[in-house]
């Protein structure tokens, strides 16, 4: 992990930053909400099968993920020694799933108390995570980049979607059956991870299968690989109206061919469908044109400012806001320390004047203005965070 006192955002790309940023403040926003129970619709995700505005923001940022590596090892790929890009790239993808480690493991060190054993908590340790994940798809697919030719890169992508789309309504489960994924611990991908990682080791809420599991981290990769087509497109020798047209254009049949594919294939974030993939990466394509459109075209950049502030230290407003959340939710106040200082706070500040959902709210956009604070600081004092 590097500290950049030196970074200025390049203008060129101050849509990708701004789309970031926006992706980043809704990933804080849904996260934190006050009372977990009364959350307005579009700040929860999907009961299954379908999708909400909350089951946009990870495949967004893993597309975001996928488009930067383009710029950033395009020319390197080419002028530095292979070597030592491969050991930048196993290095930063190591030190994101350590720190999902960190964040999964964090909140169990006080709820285990002062004589917890390191045997008892890495029994008991959820290994998957959002940046475990973003890491595996980092890895995997910064290193096709490196490696394979463009052409293979789209083989890649099509093996991933259609593969998982065979192993999960093909292969049968142990008694179960084949395609059964209508059900939380039916299908393939929660055999895979009860298989390999152990229930120990799977989402706590769910115990029999991982949001972010083995298997599903496939088509993930293949969000992030849209991502890397975005990020050659845009790389082209062209006029910017010609980038702008085929972005949307691709977009649009993207969405149309999700949203097909998710009518034998359900749309599904929880177990990361191809057709969820598709769908999504069409979207993120959409919206990356529209941020474009603004803020490239028609240079709104003071409209830009506020998610470039969050987009630029992206991860860092992640781990630090993750810490910060369960440290809140463990600190435990009052005279008999019966609630923790996150009760405390939402019940005082928030729910005492304002109704369930509009107090859950309040306190997630709170969270997020708190944190746009540290972050304007650091992006005054161009303070950049790197891994």
């Amino acid at each position: 992990m590097t500290f950049d006192a030196s970074h200025k955002t390049s203008q060129r790309f101050v849509s990708l930053d701004a789309f970031r940023g926006l992706t980043i403040m809704l990933m804080i926003l849904v996260n934190n909400p006050g009372d977990w129970g009364a959350i307005y619709w579009p700040l929860q995700h999907a009961q299954w099968h379908g999708w909400t505005p909350t089951d946009l923001v990870f495949p967004f940022f893993l597309f975001i993920v996928g488009v930067a590596i383009p710029l950033a090892l395009g020319k390197r790929k080419e002028s530095t020694e292979r070597r030592s890009l491969v050991a930048h790239i196993v290095w930063r993808s190591a030190v994101l799933f350590g720190l999902g480690l960190m964040l999964s493991g964090f909140g169990m060190l006080f709820k285990l108390g002062p004589d917890f054993g390191v045997g008892e908590l890495l029994s008991s340790l959820r290994i998957p995570g959002v940046l475990q994940r973003i890491a595996l798809c980092y890895l995997t697919v910064s290193l096709l980049f490196l490696f394979t030719k463009r052409s293979a890169l789209y083989v890649v992508a099509a093996i991933l979607l259609l593969g998982y789309w065979a192993l999960m309504m093909l292969v049968p489960v142990p008694e179960y059956g084949a395609g059964k994924i209508d059900g939380h611990d039916t299908h393939l991908a929660a055999y895979v991870d009860r298989a390999v990682l152990g229930t120990n080791h799977l989402w706590a809420y769910a115990e029999t299968w991982d949001p972010e599991g083995l298997l599903s981290t496939l088509p993930a990769m293949a969000t992030t690989l849209f991502g890397v087509f975005t990020g050659l497109w845009l790389k082209r020798d062209q006029s910017q109206a010609v980038r702008l047209r085929g972005l949307l254009l691709a977009g649009i049949v993207l969405v149309a061919i999700g949203w097909g594919w998710g009518l034998v294939f359900p749309i599904n974030k929880a177990i990361w469908t191809s057709s969820y993939a598709v769908f999504t990466a069409g979207l993120a394509m959409l919206v990356l044109s529209l941020c474009a459109l603004v803020f490239d075209v028609f240079s709104w950049k003071r409209l830009a400012l506020p998610l470039q502030i969050y987009g630029v230290n992206a991860l860092t407003v992640f781990v630090m806001s993750g810490l910060v959340g369960r440290l809140l939710g463990i600190l435990q106040v009052g005279n008999d320390s019966s609630i923790s200082l996150k009760e405390w706070l939402y019940e005082n500040l928030f729910h005492s004047w304002l109704t369930d959902k509009n107090a859950s709210l309040a306190y997630a956009v709170t969270w997020v203005l708190g944190w746009f604070v540290v972050l304007a600081i650091m992006y005054r004092k161009n303070w950049i965070i790197k891994v």
